[in-house]
């Protein structure tokens, strides 16, 4: 029985990168989020994201073999992540994910994946 590709495989790595520009041009702009973003460098958080997504998407577990196990609520707590923020951030990802050339509904099952990660984010 042949098995379904994962999201990460239907991206793909080039998709995946226009993605995350997209997104963290809109993040470093946000009023609700960028300050949580702002301590660290754009490049080291898009390579974070880059290895975290590929896994968490299907991909190989690229998070794992540079920066170990995810453990993405315990590295989120030392910062404030309230309901606003977690809106912010889906209305984000959603808005960049528009931006991609890509069947609408590959476009909305990649969506569907964030919302009970950043539920699991909030700590506020």
């Amino acid at each position: 029985m042949d098995r379904l590709p994962t999201i990460y495989e239907k991206l793909g790595d080039k998709r995946l990168q226009q993605l995350l520009d997209a997104f963290y041009d809109r993040v470093f702009e946000s009023e609700i989020i960028g300050p949580l973003f702002n301590k660290t460098d754009k490049l080291t958080i898009k390579d974070k994201q880059y290895c975290f997504l590929t896994q968490f998407l299907g991909g190989p577990p690229r998070y794992n073999e540079k920066y170990g196990s995810p453990k993405m609520r315990m590295r989120h707590l030392p910062h404030k992540i309230d309901a606003a923020a977690r809106d912010e951030w889906l209305r984000l990802m959603k808005e960049a994910i528009e931006t991609l050339d890509w069947d609408e509904n590959y476009k909305t099952a990649l969506y569907n994946c964030f919302p009970k990660l950043a539920n699991h984010m909030v700590n506020s």
